[in-house]
């Protein structure tokens, strides 16, 4: 039990070591970056500094404008003695600019530690929070699980929010470039509005491709039942 403990609060410490830590790549109070990776990046710069190339990179939709996911996991480049907390990044890219950074931490590289500890820890990046008055709600999640937004940092041009999550608990850091991030969201909207436009039209066509398939088979089959075929 005493070593389990011990573990958990080196971890701890560990997780702000990496934090404080990043003002190295960050500099104080620049909202425009997440440790070497800027908004505003494009798909090719970002996937080299992340040692991956473009074509990892996921299509989400293609119009009215192109959308991609790139997946990031730190832990699979760095080095095995030294400490990473973010489990997984998600970059999101508009037309090949970077609009959105999804960091997803390890919940148990922040086992112990406080909201205070980690506020604490990224304000060195980003200056001071604002503290929200009130318990901003996320987006819901799924089985139960409640989220909210703890801290914000925001100019202008570009906000980050840390996310904390009930589930056990786990925090997020989400940042965008907000022009960007409001045209991505328009986009999302009307591709979806055409697909639901389009829906029947392309459920009619599937039947259609179906129908002329079980059709095509029958007939293959009769071809090759007919000739021998004994009463």
């Amino acid at each position: 039990m005493f070593e389990h403990r011990r573990s958990n609060w080196k971890a701890a410490l560990l997780l702000v070591a990496t934090l404080a830590a990043m003002p190295a790549t960050a500099p104080a109070g620049d909202l425009s970056k997440y440790r070497d990776f800027q908004l505003g990046m494009d798909l090719a710069d970002v996937a080299k500094h992340a040692g991956m190339v473009p074509s990892q990179a996921e299509v989400i939709h293609r119009r009215p404008a192109l959308i991609h996911e790139l997946k990031w996991r730190p832990q699979s480049l760095g080095l095995p003695s030294r400490p990473e907390s973010a489990q997984e990044v998600i970059f999101s890219f508009i037309g090949g600019e970077l609009f959105r950074i999804e960091v997803k931490y390890d919940r148990y590289e922040t086992e112990g530690l406080t909201v205070g500890d980690i506020v604490d820890a990224m304000s060195t990046a980003y200056g001071m929070p604002e503290t929200p008055t009130a318990k901003v709600k996320a987006l819901p999640r799924l089985y139960g699980d409640v989220e909210e937004v703890i801290a914000r940092w925001q100019d202008s041009s570009f906000r980050f929010e840390l996310i904390q999550s009930s589930y056990g608990p786990s925090y997020r850091l989400i940042g965008v470039q907000k022009q960007l991030d409001a045209a991505a969201k328009t986009s999302t909207a009307e591709s979806r509005r055409l697909d639901d436009l389009e829906a029947p039209q392309r459920d009619a066509a599937r039947l259609e491709s179906q129908a002329e398939a079980a059709k095509a088979k029958l007939e293959k089959a009769r071809l090759l039942n007919r000739p021998k075929f004994r009463p």
